[in-house]
């Protein structure tokens, strides 16, 4: 005949559920800011599957390419991710051959990831000089098997999503 009373606190919990990414590339300052929804408490990591984890979804000062979103429930019910790529754009190269910045390329491709975009490079009075592939090693300076002297060149990308971009860059040689 004896009893007794517990209280048992249940707290909600779910993985994440990844709503949308938004990114702000091709800038100064790329941002990324992850949203989503479940019934879970979440933190976020930008490449890191372990930490460190932080609990604003927003990340700036991102560097151009291929990054790993993180987010996990802070209740132990999991962690989930997702690939993404933040567009970059080299503002020069130095094709001397020591292994180092010797080749210009967009950055933030890969073969699942914007390998569909278009890239023609121009001499300053608009002359096509090359038509790249973004999944190739890139441009290395030569028109016609010939090295162009260091200049300023230009771009036009035409990307996956329907954006196009155009600006210019330097060969320092």
């Amino acid at each position: 005949g004896c009893s007794r009373i517990r209280t048992i606190n249940v707290t909600a919990s779910d993985l994440a559920h990844i709503e949308t990414i938004s990114i702000l590339d091709l800038a100064e300052n790329n941002t990324i800011t992850v949203n989503v929804t479940g019934q879970g408490s979440y933190e976020y990591s930008l490449d890191a599957i372990s930490g460190p984890f932080q609990s604003s979804n927003f990340f700036d000062n991102v560097s151009a390419g291929i990054h790993e979103v993180f987010i996990n429930d802070t209740n132990g019910c999991g962690t989930i991710q997702k690939t993404i790529a933040i567009i970059g754009v080299p503002k020069f190269f130095t094709p001397n051959g020591d292994g180092f910045n010797d080749y210009w390329n967009l950055k933030g491709v890969n073969t699942n990831l914007n390998s569909k975009s278009l890239i023609y490079i121009f001499d300053r009075y608009g002359k096509l000089l090359k038509q790249l592939n973004p999944n190739s090693i890139g441009w290395d300076g030569t028109f016609n098997g010939l090295p162009l002297p260091a200049d300023d060149y230009w771009y036009t990308i035409k990307l996956e999503d329907s954006r196009e971009v155009t600006g210019h860059f330097s060969i320092k040689r």
